[in-house]
């Protein structure tokens, strides 16, 4: 089967858009905006998730639809500027209502962040989903609340939407514009649960399908002050360090409990363990160090306050 036919088959099993047809002037793809092939822009107009970090300016002139919009972009740009007739005539041509953008976000979380009540009215008798999440954790009711689309709001919870519980962490921000721009959505990591693994150790995750190490602070320890500022310093200092020599931050979960640090995972383990399969040759130990060394000499190195490394040791 030719590649670029399986990865498209791919790509629509796993995000659901429907049989496309026709619409009135231009032939749908029947993608998501997850599509990696031309013209597939991120939907960036209008209010986004009350968790976002990012400030964007709400757009109050009347928009035409952009031409080289995907059926999933269609979908959210008409939801965003409340064009229900739209919205309606795309959804008849087989356009998935729960069609998902880059962020994870559907029209009628869209819809519901602006305030179109017709719009969500429309959406929710065509079975959207209210229990979608969004890449940053919240939902359609969530962020009618927040933006204070009382009406919205009403609908969503009289179709049994419910706002999602949340729990503060020791570093909750008080604007979700000061959420950090490390932060992970905890749904996409994908924890391995193992035995022996100690408090406060990384362990083996999975993060969007890439292998992690990740260090858990759980509500226990999110109460006790010297875990949770140990758990800062690190975050802090990892967040800085950039070299070859030394381990790559990834990201962190700060405002869910439990709070995480997620950083690359060494396929081959440390060093103590490595050694423990056999001694290596002269070249391989010079190697190592000199490894070792430039990674080091980088932390002591680093300006404007050095990063002093207390505890070397082969594990």
């Amino acid at each position: 089967m030719d590649v670029v036919a399986q990865l498209r088959r791919g790509i629509s099993r796993q995000f659901s858009t429907g049989s496309i047809k026709r619409t009135l002037s231009r032939r749908l793809t029947g993608q998501t905006s997850l599509d990696p092939w031309p013209h597939n822009l991120r939907f960036s107009l209008g209010r986004q998730s009350s968790l976002d970090p990012v400030k964007r300016k709400h757009q109050d002139d009347v928009l035409s639809v952009p031409g080289n919009l995907d059926s999933t972009m269609q979908l959210l740009f008409m939801a965003c500027t409340g064009d229900a007739r739209g919205v309606e005539e795309l959804l008849n041509h087989g356009v998935d209502v729960n069609s998902i953008d880059l962020d994870g976000r559907t029209a009628l979380h869209i819809a519901a962040c602006e305030g179109h009540v017709e719009v969500v009215e429309l959406l929710l008798s065509k079975k959207a989903n209210i229990d979608a999440h969004d890449r940053w954790g919240s939902t359609a009711v969530a962020d009618a609340k927040y933006y204070g689309n009382e009406e919205v709001y009403n609908i969503l919870k009289s179709h049994g939407a419910k706002l999602p519980k949340t729990r503060k962490t020791p570093m909750s921000v008080a604007h979700p514009q000061e959420v950090p721009e490390y932060e992970l959505n905890p749904l996409e990591l994908h924890i391995r649960k193992a035995d022996g693994i100690a408090k406060g150790n990384y362990q083996v995750a999975k993060w969007n399908g890439t292998k992690v190490s990740v260090k858990i602070l759980d509500k226990e320890s999110c109460a006790q002050p010297d875990t949770v500022n140990a758990f800062k310093n690190e975050l802090e200092l990892l967040e800085k360090a950039r070299h070859p020599n030394v381990v790559q931050f990834v990201g962190a979960v700060t405002q869910n409990i439990p709070m995480m640090i997620v950083i690359e995972y060494p396929s081959k383990g440390d060093l103590e363990t490595y050694q423990l399969k056999g001694r290596p040759s002269p070249d391989k130990v010079l190697r190592f160090a000199l490894d070792i060394a430039r990674g080091m000499n980088y932390l002591h190195a680093f300006k404007p306050d050095p990063i002093i490394h207390c505890d070397l040791k082969p594990k």
